[in-house]
């Protein structure tokens, strides 16, 4: 049995890995909740914004942490332009047409960067990548618990963007009735591609995070896309406190799930399969996710 110290440290471990999925989780959230669609090409859009952040590093010496601007608006920039010039005019306003545009993008931006980058994994070296910091005896990574911190500000930017300015009044006019929000003056093409832009920038600022302590290959982004997906779907579509909450337990059960497969001898990967229990569970019991009910009022 695993004493209080390594049970504290695998929660706040969890905790910490389900703020990165989070970040992701809420720009996916985003876009799904205005467009109603789901963006495939979400995951080779971080697999481009660890490339930033690591050839920023490299090239220009400018620490992670401090790219975070630079990556938000470049990644918002890039976000906002590939809808506003590729996905909306090359879906011809029909949904369907979204998915199959954002999943040829994704293929043609990894198999781009596999060309250009080959297929070597990249890593950073920064001076505080495996400083921890100690929280009742268990140690926790500096990245990690800046990740924390960032999911929770994310979070709230975006609750105030959208609750209390006049663009997030137009991205819930547009969520609600498209057709509507058409006729009363929207420019609703402006609107999508600001909500493709803002759900790009979250993914800058989960690269910015993600990169002290992890690594960039052009396949990188699918894993994380496959969870960001769960994590979604989990705390319900379209809910951004669903999102933050559902990246939380997808974190903890990963954690967790990790630690029993190592006592067992079964091996981290017990971590992703505790992921998916969760997830088949939330989709018997409660299929519209734990803020379902929120997200469609």
């Amino acid at each position: 049995m695993a004493d209080s110290t390594i049970l504290l440290a695998a929660f706040l471990n969890g905790l910490t890995q389900g703020a990165v999925y989070a970040l992701i989780a809420l720009g996916l959230t985003l876009i799904y909740g205005v467009l109603h669609i789901i963006n495939f090409a979400h995951g080779a859009a971080l697999m481009v914004a660890l490339y930033g952040v690591y050839f920023l590093f490299t090239k220009l010496g400018v620490d992670p942490f401090f790219a975070l601007p630079i990556m938000m608006g470049a990644m918002f920039v890039f976000g906002y332009a590939l809808q506003r010039f590729v996905i909306g005019r090359a879906s011809h306003g029909r949904d369907e047409n979204i998915l199959l545009v954002t999943l040829g993008l994704a293929i043609v931006m990894e198999n781009l960067a596999l060309y250009v980058f080959r297929a070597d994994t990249r890593t950073i070296e920064t001076s505080y990548a495996f400083a921890t910091v100690d929280i009742l005896g268990a140690l926790i990574a500096i990245p990690k618990l800046a990740a924390l911190g960032g999911a929770l500000a994310m979070a709230a930017a975006l609750f105030v963007l959208i609750t209390r300015t006049d663009l997030g009044r137009a991205i819930r006019a547009v969520a609600k009735e498209r057709q509507g929000a058409r006729l009363v003056g929207i420019d609703v093409d402006h609107v999508f591609a600001m909500s493709f832009g803002i759900g790009f920038a979250c993914l800058g600022a989960a690269a910015c995070f993600l990169m002290p302590a992890y690594y960039v290959n052009p396949t990188v982004g699918s894993g994380f896309v496959l969870v960001a997906f769960t994590t979604v779907v989990l705390g319900g579509m379209g809910s951004f406190g669903g999102a933050l909450a559902g990246g939380f337990i997808v974190g903890i059960a990963e954690s967790f799930g990790g630690l029993a497969g190592i006592t067992l001898g079964a091996g981290e990967n017990m971590g992703q399969l505790a992921i998916f229990m969760i997830f088949i569970l939330v989709l018997l019991f409660r299929p519209q996710g734990l803020f379902g009910a929120r997200a469609g009022r």
